[in-house]
């Protein structure tokens, strides 16, 4: 039986002001908050609240048979909550269902899985706690910003606990093999791979109008596939659903009409930790340099293609042992808010998608003025007097300290446990 795996992605910067030189030292916030809401209560009406509501009655109807995954960013998820909490009110109504689940991914959709290892495993602990909060889930899949892998990332995720993780198609991985098998990682074979299958992706993304996609046609491809690929994988930024293909081009009509026909044709529905568990990988795939899903290349040039973009990261990741000892709170958020992966691209000369900067010097000036007063505060804390061996020291006493306290904080919590079991009995 062949099943397909939808997963969903949403990611919304916090958008950058407009900040000159002369803000450096006397103005330390960096945001646009008129833009940043006016473009999430655009996706939440025009996009997000409908695209939930057409999911809910897929499930509905389907009997629980449609399953899908959402992979949100913590930044976002921050921004529902703020500006729209009756999106955060309508995806724990769709988690209830038991027919969706959710994905975890860097906090603040950012890079640090190339740039900074440290850095990348506390934004994945910090979302995981998030989505765990906010939809009682306990994420198992792992997908990373613009689905950016590696073997050594991929490895990084096995050693985090994730059991699977989404990629991309890639022909300089794949060669002659297909997207619709699970795979597994080159250097941790415990880690399932499951490959999103990008042109059956991109036709509903990008070529749904053009190419006058309806639903029995789209899952008729499907059905025509050979009939030992049992799982297609088909990922999406849910912005699709409203916004890059409006209501009035029947896109939420197509995506009602799927689970219809999928059933005519004998296929299912599953969420990628359920499907992994059960099913054994065919292959070991090699990805000795990160990619992502972005171009042709589907490499990392969008965010890392220039020097531009190459200065802003070096600089911004150069200081990550004095904030991850900074206790500033405000500090420490704008640190998040700083990597996201967006910024980058913004400096492409380009694939700078979505920018609101005239050039990709003009983007890299704004952020970098950004930067220098971030830098300048600090600086006021740690100042770089103060070798980075000497930081890293005391970075590490602190982190064994905080990983002594959560294990000794475990078991408190399990003698309490078999206290109160005890007593019962």
């Amino acid at each position: 039986m062949k099943n397909i795996c939808f997963y969903f992605q949403i990611h919304e910067p916090i958008q950058l002001k407009r900040y000159r030189f002369f803000d450096i030292g006397q103005n330390h916030y960096y945001y646009d908050d008129f833009q940043t809401e006016d473009r999430i209560q655009r996706l939440v009406s025009q996009s997000y609240m409908d695209a939930n509501h057409t999911i809910s009655e897929m499930i509905r109807s389907s009997n629980g048979k449609f399953r899908c995954a959402f992979v949100i960013s913590g930044i976002t998820l921050e921004l529902f909550e703020q500006y729209a909490p009756e999106v955060i009110d309508s995806f724990k109504a769709l988690a209830k269902t038991g027919s969706v689940d959710f994905l975890v991914e860097p906090y603040a959709h950012s890079l640090a899985s190339v740039f900074n290892e440290d850095e990348f495993s506390k934004q994945v602990k910090l979302h995981a706690d998030k989505i765990n909060f906010l939809f009682g889930i306990k994420p198992t899949t792992f997908f990373n910003t613009e689905l950016i892998y590696s073997d050594e990332i991929g490895a990084l995720v096995s050693q985090m606990g994730y059991k699977t993780m989404m990629i991309d198609e890639a022909k300089h991985v794949m060669g002659w093999k297909s997207p619709n098998f699970v795979y597994k990682n080159a250097l941790s074979p415990k880690l399932k791979l499951l490959v999103r299958n990008w042109k059956l992706s991109d036709d509903v993304a990008f070529r749904f109008e053009s190419s006058m996609l309806t639903a029995e046609k789209f899952i008729s491809w499907i059905a025509a596939l050979p009939e030992n690929e049992q799982i297609i994988n088909i990922g999406l930024g849910y912005e699709t659903f409203g916004m890059t293909h409006t209501a009035e081009s029947g896109i939420f009509n197509f995506l009602k009409a799927l689970p219809y026909h999928a059933m005519e044709q004998n296929i299912g529905f599953v969420l990628p930790s359920e499907f992994t568990k059960k099913t054994e990988a065919l292959d070991a795939l090699s990805a000795p340099y990160p990619m992502s899903w972005v171009g042709n290349d589907k490499d990392l040039t969008p965010w890392t293609g220039n020097d531009l973009q190459q200065e802003a990261l070096n600089k911004l990741y150069a200081v990550s042992e004095r904030v991850n000892l900074c206790k500033d709170k405000p500090l420490k958020r704008d640190w998040l808010m700083l990597q996201s992966s967006n910024h980058f691209r913004y400096m492409s000369h380009r694939d700078a998608w979505g920018t609101s900067f005239e050039s990709a010097y003009d983007a890299f000036m704004n952020y970098m003025n950004i930067l220098a007063d971030f830098l300048e505060r600090v600086e006021a804390q740690y100042p770089s007097t103060i070798e980075n061996e000497e930081l890293s020291e005391l970075l590490k006493t602190i982190t064994n300290q905080e990983k002594e306290i959560e294990l000794l904080e475990e078991e408190v919590t399990k003698l309490k446990a078999r206290k109160a079991k005890a007593i019962k009995e």
